[in-house]
């Protein structure tokens, strides 16, 4: 199902001169949002609000969050580097049926990247595309831990809230990951419904409110309040707990942190058949020595369909990782026939 999603998406790029995306038209600007075409109206709701329900799947995985160094503050690719860029998406995500041919079962069986947009970063300001932390931010970046970035396990706290299975935390949850991207946009009067496939984590928005729960109430993805200006949802979001990382920390993600000082403003703009627009302005004064702004397209896809998200059922993973790795745990590990 992987591979024939994809090639789905390759069909349509095969076009004359540059591919291009379903998810953008080359020429396309590059944060904010295209001119809907002439004469189109945002479908309403029965209750009047423009209606974007359907699922959304985030196919753009191999657009990177942060943008790469050499490229400074060139935000769009050229040419020749989104034909390239595009042709090693496509070989990534081919992966599946590579070890499906050779009769293997590994990564390719489990990713899935998707495809990359024409912009080289979905971070598009600051100018170089990337996250400037203060000292405080980088004070804090540099204790914090992960299963990707530890080999020794020693407590509970050496695993972040990804690796407990709670949440990425925000802005993360909104950025494309290598699978189970599917977001799934519910309405109903007053409130607006985020369904993501990663976790299942469930954004409640708030149209109905214009204050945010008292400063101590934190949930983990904060407190989402909402109101339509035209076409577009603008959604303040605070009340956060500063736990979760920023960014997933991963091989090719620095940690970044966060506090209970970050506001996230995100604009989700309606502008054509299936077509929405996402915008997020991330502010955190107590980490970040700038502010930074996420931007890029969606398609709705109602035919994606989400999976199960079970992630180590039973909670035995973590424990598991500290009895294999910590020193304290030498004596059990031999006696159980382990090194």
């Amino acid at each position: 199902m992987r591979s024939a999603r994809f090639a789905a998406v390759a069909a349509l790029l095969l076009i004359p001169a540059l591919p291009g995306m379903a998810q953008e038209v080359e020429g396309d600007p590059i944060g904010m949002p295209p001119s809907a075409p002439a004469g189109w109206e945002a479908p309403r709701t029965p209750w009047g609000d423009p209606d974007f329900r359907g699922t959304y799947p985030l196919v753009q995985g191999r657009t990177p969050m942060q943008r790469p160094e050499r490229f400074g503050t060139q935000a769009r690719y050229s040419d020749t580097e989104y034909r390239e860029a595009f042709e090693a998406a496509e070989t990534l995500e081919a992966g599946a049926d590579q070890e499906d041919a050779n009769n293997q079962l590994g990564a390719g069986n489990w990713f899935e990247w998707g495809t990359t947009l024409h912009q080289t970063s979905l971070i598009v300001e600051p100018a170089d595309g990337r996250i400037h932390m203060n000292e405080e931010g980088r004070r804090r970046a540099a204790l914090m831990k992960s299963s990707w970035s530890e080999q020794v396990f020693e407590d509970f706290g050496d695993f972040n809230s990804l690796d407990h299975c709670i949440t990425r935390g925000l802005p993360a949850t909104m950025i494309p990951f290598p699978y189970n991207n599917g977001v799934r946009v519910f309405q109903a009067p007053g409130k607006v419904v985020l369904n993501h496939e990663m976790i299942h984590e469930t954004r409640v928005i708030d149209l109905g409110r214009t204050e945010h729960l008292p400063p101590e109430v934190t949930p983990w993805l904060g407190d989402s309040i909402g109101h339509w200006q035209g076409h577009t949802l603008v959604v303040e979001t605070s009340n956060f707990t500063g736990i979760p990382p920023m960014v997933i920390v991963g091989p090719s993600n620095q940690p970044v942190p966060t506090s209970r000082r970050m506001r996230i403003v995100e604009h989700f703009t309606l502008y054509g058949p299936e077509k929405v627009y996402y915008e997020a302005w991330i502010e955190d004064p107590e980490v970040l020595a700038e502010p930074f702004k996420l931007a890029f397209p969606w398609t709705r896809d109602d035919s994606y369909e989400p999976f199960e998200y079970a992630c180590h059922e039973g909670n035995t993973l973590i424990p598991a990782y500290i009895k294999a790795t910590s020193p304290r745990f030498e004596e059990f590990r031999k006696a159980n026939g382990g090194s």
